[in-house]
């Protein structure tokens, strides 16, 4: 290979100074993060695959920076291949650039400095990067429970920066919450889970708006609590609530991601029915109808293993990201079952059913579950 020079961040900063043009060689959403003043953004892949539509001049002075000095170097001498004479790779990049104390700046005059810092490990992964934390930021979640789901699923939601958390719970705190429900504290015992879930939450990330709704889901509100909603998800621990959630969002079309746990056991999946009828199948394909109430105790009644909720609603978790980003594959589709005690993933596949009362193609929207004639019958 051609060699090239390599100079110091100092040094680099008193030619452009005189006169050179710098480029960093980053992909744009490194660049987000912050780049050295002066410097153009120009990614390796594009500079050294058509270097004479950004530098015709090739007697130029042209140094070149990356976040390490790695990439530049290697790109550096590529151009010195194509007859580049004058190009310079910059040791230590970007990193050493900041360490020494020399002036950067956020190419997006609108990424305000608590966005960059906060978030800088999303920012440089290629699949979230600036764009996928705008999306985050300008989305909306249904949560249905702040309990044994519903505290690492609020938790993860806030620290990754999902715009607005609506968060809907009747119940208060107690005592024996604090074994599982980790967005509760000892202070907070006796106030409503809501009202608790909001101060963890916003202590954590005040840049998300929690909505906290103090009410139990039902028929009359349903519809206005998934206005506006980009994902619901089910942290709820009774049927009445899991239908009457399933049976809204085919209707309304949006996504439902599912979360259930039970002594050492738990189980996730997405269920899509709403926006992709016919192909992704709907809660009540797996479970058309609720089960007898001596078949379906609650954790009151059958106890459940304090860390197993964690599992479950960090996989609800992830799957949420991952369907406001657009990326990855989901659990549509798929219901995956976790044993804590062998510790054993396992998957069943799930096909949506043609017959299915709620999402059938050509079903006509139902109504709500009729969560009260349920409760009553239990």
């Amino acid at each position: 290979m051609s060699a090239v020079h390599e100079l110091s961040p100092i040094a680099a900063r008193a030619r452009l100074d005189a006169g050179a043009t710098l480029i960093d060689v980053r992909e744009a959403h490194e660049r987000a993060l912050g780049m050295a003043t002066g410097a153009r953004g120009i990614a390796m892949g594009e500079l050294v695959y058509a270097p004479a539509a950004h530098l015709p001049d090739r007697d130029a002075e042209i140094l070149l920076i990356c976040q390490s000095g790695m990439r530049s170097l290697r790109a550096a001498q590529m151009l010195a291949e194509q007859g580049y004479a004058n190009v310079a790779s910059i040791v230590g990049g970007t990193a050493r650039w900041v360490a020494e104390g020399l002036p950067t700046r956020i190419q997006d005059e609108d990424l305000d400095a608590d966005f960059a810092e906060r978030y800088s490990r999303h920012l440089r992964l290629p699949q979230v990067g600036l764009e996928g934390q705008r999306r985050l930021e300008a989305a909306c979640v249904l949560l249905v429970g702040a309990g044994g789901l519903g505290s690492p699923i609020a938790y993860y939601l806030t620290a990754a920066g999902v715009g607005r958390l609506r968060i809907v719970d009747h119940d208060i705190v107690d005592r024996s919450n604090l074994q599982r429900q980790i967005l509760h504290t000892e202070a907070r015992i006796g106030q409503r889970k809501t009202e608790s879930a909001a101060a963890a939450l916003s202590a954590l990330n005040p840049r998300v708006k929690i909505e906290a709704v103090a009410e139990r889901a039902t028929r009359a509100n349903i519809d206005n609590l998934l206005d506006g909603v980009d994902v619901a998800i089910d942290g709820a621990d009774n049927f009445p609530s899991r239908y009457l959630l399933n049976d809204a969002c085919v209707r309304l079309g949006k996504p439902l991601i599912y979360g259930a746990v039970h002594r050492f056991e738990g189980q996730a999946a997405v269920f899509d029915a709403g926006r992709q009828r016919g192909m992704s199948p709907c809660y009540r394909c797996l479970f058309p109808e609720p089960p007898p109430a001596e078949a379906a105790p609650n954790c009151a009644e059958a106890g459940v293993l304090g860390v197993l909720p964690g599992v479950i609603g960090l996989i609800q978790a992830t799957e949420t990201i991952k369907l406001i980003l657009g990326i990855g594959e989901s659990l549509a589709g798929r219901l995956l079952h976790f044993d804590a005690l062998s510790m054993r993933f396992r998957e069943t596949r799930l096909r949506a059913d043609s017959e299915c009362p709620v999402c059938a193609p050509g079903t006509k929207p139902a109504g709500a579950f009729d969560e009260e004639t349920y409760c009553a019958l239990r």
